[in-house]
Order: C-alpha cells, then sequence, then structure tokens
C-alpha cells in the first residue's frame, strides 16, 4: 500500500482508458497465443504487427514486459499514484474457443501477465466488448489469472452477484470502491449479461432509471462510512466526440444521488470529453491507451494513435482537487513522449470538447496538461 500521494488526505489516482494487449500486441511478447485469427480482412495477428512495422519501424522480438509502456513507467513512477486503474479490453486466456458471429477476438497469453505487473497495474476493469471474445471459459481464466497475480478485477464474473461486486482498495483515508458496467451501445452482446448460474458482464442494456437503481442498489450493499465510489462505465462508440444526453444525465444523476464521486467512462478509441459536476470528476471517454491499430487507415482525423493517461488528485469525500493529463504518442506499439506539434494538436481538441462543459487545459512547461474548471 502507497501511502506517498495521500498527503493531506489527498489521494491520487492513475486512470486510463481501453489496455488492449491481445492480437499484434500479443504476438511481440515473450509468450504468444495462436495467431489465427477470425476476423473478415485479417486472418493472422501477425498482419497487425506488419502494419506496424511499415509505418513505423522494426519491433526487435520479442519484447520486455516494460517495452509497451514506454515513457509513461518513468511519469506513473514520478507521480506515484496510489491506485492504478485499466480499462482491460482483452481476455487473458488459452482458451481456443472464440465467440462465434462476433468480428474481432482479443485475447493475450497468460504468461504474459507480467506486462501489467510491470506498471504496477492495482485493478482491471474489465466489463466491455472484448472479455467474452475467447467464451465462458475465457472469461473465467482472465479473472482466475487476474486475481492469482493480486489484480483486482471488477465487472465481470460467473454469475451476476460476483459480476456486480466492486473491486476494493484500502488507501490510508479510507477504502476506493470500483464498480465496472459495461452499456450496450458499445457493442455488449446481449447474451454476455451475467445472471444467476451464468457468467457473463455486468451489462446495463439503458441507461435508464431503472438502471440507476441497479447501481444505487449496488454501490449501497457495499458501501461503508469513508467510502470513495468510483463508477466505471464501457459506453458509447468507438469514434466521434458527442456526449448523449442521457449519458450525461446518468453520469449527473449518480453524482448529485451520492453514489459516484468519480465517473471513469471508455470504450472511444479517442479521448472525448469530460467535465466536473458539483466538485466530481466526469470522464466520458478516456480514449485507448494502447492497442495495435498502428498502419490501419481509416479515422485519421481523431488521431487515435494518441493517447492519455489521468492522475486525478481527490479529497478524502472524493471531490477533485487536481487533474493531471499526460500526453503520449503510440509508436511501435509502445507510449512515447509525445512532440509539441502534437500536444498542441491534442490540446486544442481538448479544450475544443472540454469548453463545451465549463472546464479546460493548460499546458505546462513539462509538457503536461493540467485541467483548469469553473467552481
Amino acid at each position: 500500500m502507497n501511502y506517498d500521494t495521500e498527503n493531506n488526505n489527498h489521494s491520487t489516482l492513475l486512470l486510463s482508458g481501453d489496455v488492449m494487449t491481445g492480437r499484434g500486441i500479443d504476438q511481440v511478447l515473450k509468450y504468444t497465443s495462436d495467431p489465427d485469427l477470425h476476423e473478415r480482412y485479417i486472418k493472422n495477428a501477425k498482419r497487425y504487427v506488419e502494419l506496424a512495422e511499415r509505418k513505423s519501424g522494426s519491433i526487435s522480438q520479442p519484447v520486455s514486459n516494460e517495452y509497451i509502456w514506454g515513457d509513461a513507467l518513468e511519469v506513473i513512477d514520478k507521480i506515484n499514484p496510489v491506485l492504478r486503474i485499466v480499462n482491460l479490453e482483452t481476455a487473458i486466456t488459452t482458451s481456443n474457443n472464440f465467440w462465434r458471429g462476433k468480428g474481432i477476438h482479443y485475447r493475450m497469453h497468460p504468461g504474459n501477465i507480467p506486462v501489467l505487473k510491470a506498471a504496477g497495474i492495482d485493478i482491471a476493469v474489465i466489463a466491455n466488448n472484448h472479455i467474452l471474445d475467447w467464451g465462458y471459459d475465457g472469461l473465467m481464466e482472465t479473472v482466475q489469472t487476474l486475481n492469482s497475480n493480486e489484480i483486482s478485477c471488477a465487472g465481470a464474473g460467473a454469475n451476476n452477484e460476483s459480476a456486480s461486486e466492486p473491486a476494493v482498495y484500502e488507501t490510508g483515508t479510507g477504502r476506493i470502491l470500483v464498480f465496472s458496467y459495461a452499456a450496450a451501445d458499445a457493442g455488449i452482446m446481449p447474451d454476455w449479461k451475467a445472471a444467476t448460474g451464468k457468467a457473463g458482464v455486468n451489462l446495463l442494456p439503458r441507461l435508464s432509471s431503472k438502471r440507476f437503481e441497479k447501481v444505487k442498489s449496488d454501490v449501497e450493499k457495499f458501501r461503508k462510512r469513508r467510502d470513495r465510489i468510483i463508477i466505471s462505465l464501457h459506453w458509447g462508440g468507438n469514434w466521434g466526440y458527442n456526449v448523449s444526453a442521457d449519458d450525461r444525465k446518468f453520469a449527473h444523476r449518480l453524482i448529485e444521488s451520492g453514489h459516484a464521486d468519480l465517473i471513469h467512462g471508455h470504450s472511444s478509441h479517442h479521448p472525448k470529453a469530460l467535465e466536473v459536476h458539483h466538485g466530481h470528476l466526469i470522464i466520458y471517454g478516456c480514449g485507448d491507451l494502447i492497442n495495435d491499430y498502428e498502419g490501419i487507415q481509416g479515422h485519421e482525423k481523431y488521431r487515435g494513435d494518441l493517447s492519455l493517461l489521468y492522475f486525478p488528485k481527490l479529497n478524502s469525500i472524493g471531490k477533485l482537487v487536481s487533474l493531471t493529463l499526460k500526453p503520449f504518442k503510440i509508436n511501435r506499439f509502445r507510449l512515447e513522449r509525445t512532440r509539441l506539434r502534437d500536444r498542441d494538436w491534442m490540446a486544442g481538441c481538448l479544450n475544443r470538447e472540454y469548453e463545451k462543459f465549463g472546464s479546460r487545459i493548460e499546458q505546462n512547461a513539462e509538457g503536461s496538461f493540467e485541467l483548469q474548471w469553473k467552481m
């Protein structure tokens, strides 16, 4: 347990969007899965490695466990967050039982779990549209592999009760509870919904009043005095900056009712808007952190090669004290520091979206972004 970033009852966290260590990335790691794919156009995962190398240069294989994190490791170590949370958008499994009728399947060999350990990941939220890519066996092996390596997970499990349970993290200023949910509009198949006696994900078919009551009930079942609550939501489409009125209303209601201190939203392949509502942070889309899309054409205007790490600092009652965002560029499947022109592009894009909800960012001398918002 790390208390270094808990001065004055403040806790600094690390949040990220999608960490997609399957497919092409799995193929450059020490242990590789069967590269055969069941996609419409690409039938071998090694093809994604070839596309990245054609665009950015050769990747010496196998890469180390630290490789994909690149320059981010120094940043993380310097900030030293008390809790590190990622949306893990891949199964960790040797299962060959791919989900038929689904176009894309991600998996990472269990032998590569040290890749997540290299960045000190504490919690993986797994309610998303890839956790069942390799069937129920793949899901349960993922949960077992994470837990046996002291990485907590939330959002999917052997039944609806286990899928609804939060990951719980003890800090020097009280517990942090992380609940993980997936919304149907993020591409989650209805059959993936966990039920009594049936494994699956913690699915919210619609962000309705009924679904709000489910989240409320889950939180009240587990919350104790002094707990801070993070609701992690895999919602919305992959591309585009629009934040739906329903999503915003749902997030606001969770904050206003006291059933969330922070909303950790993801699914979009690029960062979307965020806002500070009644002093609490709502991230509508973190964007991908790590993926194997390098060299794939399409959607270039969104600059999916640029990633963000989010470092919110919360006070003892879960309100936002500050937010630092660290930009990176994916190059040869590795996070690298951004150049000035990329940071300027990203800052302009983020401010265009953030200002819609009353906040903006300012660059500092270190190349980080600091959030400014209306109190």
